[in-house]
């Protein structure tokens, strides 16, 4: 099998299975009991802590853990909204993931208003369409750093400084960034920041919010005074610990790595080229590595994906969270690809564990299939 589905999920780094183990196995205890043998669990949770903030440039006590990703945007909108209490209003994008544009439908629901900038064909957002947005009344700004489904990586820096010197928060859903592009969140000025394990090697069902120190949100969950008392809930010490290793493992080897990545992308595209394939690439290659989305023309994406699957290649047709779906994805109608191209759609993203092997073997499955049916 040639898995390319990186965006989707990735397989989990041996190191950080391994650091799991004895927190499932032996050293079980509550990490918020006073007796010694909680003291491990404590003392593992206090590591992985210091290592995360390490990995983004941040202070340990920023960094709060959560069950992923999604529940991360969910309490950064969410928090923000509720914290302000008036009618005030939040800015987005177009083409955030659903985490982002589901919990923002939510927060329209309860009647608080949402304004969503459009993006260029390339899927940038161009500073002066927020400075054109924001007014008094918006208290949130929240722009994904990376697109799951293209791979753009956004202007964050300028953005940030552009909602702060209107009194703004800056949130931004940093899943796909998070252990595959240096981040740093002093640098990036970002008042908050999302990050979810399984993207980066690490296991399922563990993330976490960084919230700047200063930076006032609400719990997201009542109950007991884990995480500094704004997030209860029992912690998960063995998924902790394992995404403190498997982020610092691919940021120790992040600049190699998107060498790699690149060097993939550029021979599957070469190949395509060759073969005088009609495809569009969406986003830029200047996006997170690894991330090659296109768009074939006259070619169904969902065809293309059952044909590769049974050949054992695994690619997709767009975000892991849309795929009941087989309409064209809300980010490829945002940069406005024609339906001839964009029904035709597919995201091929390598990993640490793909080789320029893969890359050839998909280039002429691909090659071999569309050919088959012009």
């Amino acid at each position: 099998m040639i898995y390319a589905d990186n965006a989707a999920t990735t397989r989990m780094d041996n190191e950080a299975f391994e650091a799991m183990k004895p927190f499932l196995l032996e050293n079980f205890g509550n990490a918020s009991q006073p007796y010694s043998f909680s003291r491990a669990a404590k003392k593992a949770i206090k590591q992985a802590r210091s290592t995360i903030a390490e990995c983004i440039a941040a202070l340990p006590e920023e960094i709060y853990f959560t069950s992923g990703g999604t529940e991360s945007d969910n309490w950064a909108v969410k928090g923000s909204t509720l914290l302000c209490g008036d009618l005030s209003e939040t800015i987005t994008s177009e083409i955030e993931h659903h985490a982002i544009l589901n919990t923002c439908k939510t927060i329209e629901r309860l009647g608080f208003p949402v304004s969503y900038l459009t993006v260029d064909s390339a899927g940038i957002i161009k500073p002066d369409i927020l400075r054109e947005k924001v007014s008094p009344k918006t208290k949130l700004v929240t722009i994904m750093l990376a697109n799951n489904e293209i791979g753009t990586i956004q202007p964050i820096q300028e953005l940030c400084s552009i909602a702060h010197e209107n009194g703004c928060l800056f949130h931004t859903d940093a899943v796909q960034a998070v252990g595959h592009i240096e981040i740093d969140v002093k640098k990036l000025n970002v008042d908050m920041l999302s990050a979810s394990a399984h993207k980066f090697n690490g296991p399922k069902g563990i993330g976490f919010l960084y919230i700047k120190k200063g930076t006032n949100l609400p719990p997201y969950l009542d109950g007991g005074l884990q995480e500094f008392g704004i997030r209860a809930g029992t912690e998960n010490i063995a998924s902790i610990v394992a995404m403190g290793v498997a982020l610092r493992n691919n940021v120790k080897n992040i600049d190699q790595r998107y060498k790699e990545l690149k060097k993939l992308e550029n021979i599957l595209i070469s190949e395509l080229s060759k073969a005088k394939i009609d495809f569009i690439r969406n986003g830029t290659s200047l996006g997170l590595p690894g991330n090659v989305n296109l768009s074939f023309r006259d070619v169904e994406g969902e065809m293309l994906l059952h044909r590769l699957d049974l050949l054992g290649i695994c690619v997709s047709t767009g975000s892991a969270c849309d795929s009941k779906r087989t309409q064209i994805s809300h980010v490829i109608k945002a940069l406005r690809i024609p339906d001839v191209y964009g029904k035709g759609t597919l995201r091929i993203s390598f990993g640490k564990d793909n080789n320029e092997h893969d890359a050839l073997r998909i280039a002429k499955e691909l090659i071999r299939i569309i050919n088959l049916i012009a």
